[in-house]
């Protein structure tokens, strides 16, 4: 794990696990996941400890919070600009890989005379599971 070289922050093996367990998650985790499984390893971790960690690794630039339409806080260990692709279905949240359109913020900019820094763009649908567990439930 990268440690912010601005901040003096002693090394914590919760906030390690924590920051491996959003890095590997693949679905945009909330920290009620992040607390689920990190409790079967440190069984005294509390919520507070999650959020407090969490708030950290954001201030530390390493993961970055997200929010979708489904009125949680997700986190995200890919910190760089990208889009999401939601299902309707399961609810999953996973990245999609594309080249990241700058040309959309100039546009924006310009139609608006706002300063711009980012963009996000998320794409609802069917995800590729559900679509083949709906295919087979259809009578042939």
């Amino acid at each position: 794990m990268i440690i912010n070289k601005k901040r003096k922050r002693r090394k914590s093996r919760q906030r390690t696990r924590i920051y491996e367990l959003i890095r590997d998650c693949l679905e945009h985790p909330t920290a009620q996941w992040v607390y689920d499984r990190l409790r079967q390893e440190f069984h005294t971790v509390s919520m507070g400890n999650v959020y407090r960690n969490i708030k950290i690794l954001i201030e530390d630039g390493l993961i970055r919070s997200c929010e979708f339409d489904d009125g949680l806080v997700h986190y995200d260990a890919t910190i760089t600009t990208h889009y999401h692709f939601i299902c309707r279905q399961c609810d999953s949240i996973t990245d999609i890989s594309l080249p990241v359109q700058h040309e959309i913020i100039k546009t924006a900019q310009k139609k608006t005379n706002n300063i711009i820094e980012n963009h996000t763009i998320q794409f609802f649908g069917i995800c590729e599971k559900c679509n083949k567990i709906s295919k087979k439930k259809k009578p042939v």
